[in-house]
């Protein structure tokens, strides 16, 4: 009786509430007509010493205005007067040159230009051609297409070469796409389109030869790193180490072994450093992998090679000394690594996986501390130089990011800003809740957030919108701040939201990704099956209404929902679908699959053709005619 009582004073209270806030308009959702429920935060760029740090201030529309130095004692503010920067002397290069980078001590820059390497002396702007024989398959210094997209990243912008930290080599990569297939995109610009062919390589074709070149700046002199280009392999990004040397990652095309060579820049010759071996595959390191210790003694790696993500201390020879983190969590990236006190301060994913928090471990192995607070996720750490401070954004699912200063006792001493603008309490906002449901096998506790109508209630049916990515370490559940207008916009609608992470997502280290091993598709479908069926048996869902979304990956877990799991969601928006593998790039998917001749079942299994019969529903399939990454073959 007194359950049903508060039952409804609670839907009473917010009704009324509703009431007296307001709704976004089509405009302000749309049309990007200002809101003002939320400001940007500043952004804390360094300290300057261990009083004082720099906070970059920006006004309502995002934009930077100012940026004032702030003492933690006094919370006095006052502006900063950048120094002025050294002026740079004026020079040209070629319209179409790409990827124009000064070396480090900025006497030189080099770029590509119709896909050969030059360098250009600033002082005497003297220009001199590196390589000779680039053309329409013979790239020097810019990457083959399955190189910037898998390996070098696009944030490399296709960019191929590295400065020594002396400024006097440039290692770079030569490709040779020759015999790599081609594979033609429309592109629909003008009256009439036009083709733009594209060396693709897809699974089990022939990969781009690849050469490491080093040059000698000051004789133009190239030398080759000892590697046989007819060999089936992948090169990770080069590394110049503190020291000078050249470090090389190396990977079999089977992706389940890594190495780590040393290049001896006046012969080419290779002494190898560290080598790693999966059951399942390897992940090249990235380009910032290594950090290394100040005399050059020795690094500290960054490998899941336990089954969760952990920092290695190693010497200089690669030899393993001690780990430095152990445990069912995964880290993220060192902060600060303080040699002195034999420390190194990082974030991981250790008390939720959910959240990012801050820690300190000390290199032996032998100690770790949390030092950030409460069940909030922190981001954008920046730890003063005597490590008794840090700043950092935090927020939850429930509490919109602020940033604030921390002791490293986890002591909030000031709330710097937070996110909230002048009208955030005078619109109605949706309630979100983070929710873990057990996987099907009971293996895993899937992570999921909920955005409920802003209308809520319990007593009715409302339909689903779930959204899914779904690839392999790629969560997009987090237990952070997320409110971004088309979800109030939809919640508005009386449309409930769900975003869904599977078991290889990352929430549950390398361990849960290598179920996926030869299966890509299967247990991540099945894992948003389990959640969709757990959906359906709440009191609140009309469940001839629930709808799948995503791109790409995300796609291709859509076409498979409204295929193979067709008899839990209903509808389904597929966009920039995979529909199956052998029409993806042979660096991605093989990782994974292997080639079709080592792993033809599984192929046949993980393609949305093979359950096509089992369609049923309504699946909306949006895909670009020039998509250069999923074909639109698929």
């Amino acid at each position: 009786m007194q359950k049903s009582i508060l039952s409804v004073l609670l839907i009473a209270i917010s009704i009324l509430t509703h009431a007296q806030k307001k709704n976004l308009s089509y405009n302000q959702v749309f049309k990007d007509v200002p809101t003002n429920i939320f400001k940007p935060l500043p952004t804390v760029t360094k300290w300057i010493d261990d009083d004082n740090y720099l906070l970059q201030q920006k006004d309502e529309a995002g934009n930077a205005t100012t940026t004032l130095v702030v003492n933690i004692k006094t919370n006095i503010a006052v502006p900063y007067v950048e120094p002025k920067p050294k002026a740079k002397t004026d020079f040209s290069i070629p319209k179409n040159a790409k990827n124009f980078t000064y070396s480090p001590n900025e006497s030189l820059g080099a770029y590509t230009l119709y896909n050969n390497l030059y360098v250009i002396n600033i002082a005497s702007q003297k220009t001199t051609q590196l390589t000779f024989d680039g053309n329409d398959s013979i790239l020097n210094g810019y990457a083959s297409w399955v190189y910037f997209e898998e390996i070098l990243a696009r944030a490399s912008k296709y960019k191929a070469f590295w400065f020594s930290p002396d400024s006097k080599q440039i290692a770079y990569m030569r490709f040779d796409d020759s015999k790599v297939p081609v594979f033609p995109l429309y592109v629909a610009t003008g009256q009439h389109g036009y083709l733009e062919n594209q060396r693709y390589p897809k699974v089990g074709d022939e990969n781009p030869k690849v050469k490491i070149g080093v040059v000698n700046i000051d004789n133009a002199k190239i030398t080759w790193a000892n590697f046989n280009e007819q060999e089936d392999q992948y090169f990770g990004t080069p590394l110049f180490t503190p020291n000078n040397q050249l470090w090389v990652q190396w990977m079999n095309r089977k992706q389940n072994t890594l190495k780590l060579y040393n290049i001896d820049f006046s012969t080419g010759a290779k002494n190898e450093i560290y080598n790693e071996q999966q059951a399942t595959w390897v992940t090249f390191y990235g380009e910032n992998p290594f950090t290394f210790l100040k005399d050059g003694k020795a690094f500290i790696l960054k490998t899941d090679k336990s089954g969760w993500s952990h920092f290695y201390l190693h010497n200089s020879n690669g030899n393993l000394i001690n780990p430095i983190t152990t445990g069912d969590f995964t880290v993220g990236n060192i902060v600060k690594l303080d040699e002195q006190n034999k420390t190194i301060y990082f974030t991981a994913r250790k008390e939720n996986s959910a959240r990012w928090d801050f820690y300190m471990a000390t290199l032996d192995g032998k100690k770790i501390q949390r030092l950030s607070f409460g069940d909030f996720s922190f981001t954008n750490i920046n730890l003063s130089p005597n490590n008794k401070y840090f700043t950092a954004t935090y927020s939850n699912t429930y509490t919109p990011s602020a940033i604030g200063l921390i002791d490293v006792n986890g002591q909030l001493i000031k709330e710097i800003a937070n996110s909230k603008g002048v009208a955030f309490d005078e619109y109605t906002l949706p309630n979100k809740q983070f929710v873990r449901v057990k996987s099907e096998d009971n293996l895993f506790d899937l992570p999921l957030i909920i955005t409920f109508p802003t209308t809520f209630d319990v007593n009715k049916k409302y339909p689903v919108l779930v959204s899914v990515y779904g690839g392999p370490n790629a969560g997009r559940v987090y237990d952070t701040w997320s409110m971004p207008n088309t979800d109030i916009w939809w919640a508005q609608e009386n449309l409930i939201l769900v975003s869904i992470d599977n078991r290889s997502s990352g929430h549950f280290g390398k361990k849960g990704m290598n179920y996926i091993f030869h299966q890509l598709g299967k247990y991540e479908i099945e894992d948003f099956m389990t959640v969709g069926k757990w959906l359906k048996q709440q009191p609140w869902m009309d469940t001839s209404k629930l709808c799948i979304t995503g791109g790409s990956f995300g796609g291709y877990m859509t076409a498979m929902a409204l295929t193979y799991g067709a008899d839990v969601f209903n509808y389904g928006i597929a966009n920039s679908s995979v529909t199956d593998w052998q029409l993806y790039d042979s660096h991605y998917t093989e990782r994974y699959m292997n080639t079709q001749k080592d792993n033809a079942e599984g192929y046949k299994q993980t393609s949305v053709l093979e359950y096509a019969h089992k369609y049923k529903g309504l699946l909306r399939i949006v895909h670009g005619t020039s998509d250069d990454n999923v074909h639109p073959q698929n």
